[in-house]
């Protein structure tokens, strides 16, 4: 198996256009590898929080943001 010494002297002999092309198809291949395989959902966020408004009359606090816009 080739040690990262020999492999970055090949990498060196390239020209600048396969470096390049080496470069975009390693990246590639390590965002596969990182990349979650779950994509999440933000419906996973429903009712996160929502302790925060119990007791709370929304058109309420509604009214009290709005005036509070006009000092």
């Amino acid at each position: 198996m080739a040690t990262y010494q020999e492999i970055r002297r090949q990498v060196e002999n390239l020209t600048p256009d396969e470096q390049l092309r080496l470069l975009e198809e390693l990246a590639a291949l390590v965002r596969r590898r990182i990349t979650p395989k779950h994509k999440r959902s933000i419906m996973e966020l429903e009712g996160l929080g929502k302790e925060i408004w119990q007791d709370i009359d929304a058109q309420e606090y509604v009214n009290r943001e709005r005036d509070s816009w006009n000092g």
